[in-house]
């Protein structure tokens, strides 16, 4: 997934050198003035919390949106997907749900966890697991 692999080369950057259209961008979308920031390669990531959940979203230093990541309640992840997680993965704890859009495609991760185990995963909107990551 681009959106998660940019994410290794992330740099934070101060809000005062992200582009103005970048920082009106997120104002006008999310109704968000204070976030933090990183630069991602050419792009913009502003992490913020938005009606009490855990959010960011990346932006083109022309202020275009190119994905977001979105924190979910567990049962939010597609029904094939909590399926896959009880079936496969029985003892592990799900951690952590985020919906994330990149480029127009939407996929939701799973964080599971049992003991020092932990693993990544990524499902389609349908709940196919897609990819296992550490």
């Amino acid at each position: 997934m681009c959106f998660i692999g940019a994410q290794i080369f992330a740099q934070k950057v101060e809000s005062k050198t992200v582009p103005v259209p970048v920082k009106a961008a997120l104002e006008k979308r999310f109704q968000v003035k204070d976030a933090k920031w990183e630069k991602e390669g050419e792009n913009f990531e502003a992490e913020f919390k938005k009606n009490g959940k855990e959010m960011s979203a990346i932006f083109a230093a022309s202020g275009v949106m190119v994905g977001t990541e979105e924190e979910i309640t567990k049962t939010d992840l597609p029904r094939h997907a909590q399926e896959v997680i009880q079936q496969e993965y029985a003892g592990y704890t799900l951690e952590e749900a985020n919906k994330v859009t990149d480029k127009g495609v939407i996929k939701y991760e799973a964080e599971i966890e049992k003991g020092a185990s932990s693993y990544k995963l990524s499902f389609d909107v349908d709940g196919k697991l897609l990819k296992k990551g550490d």
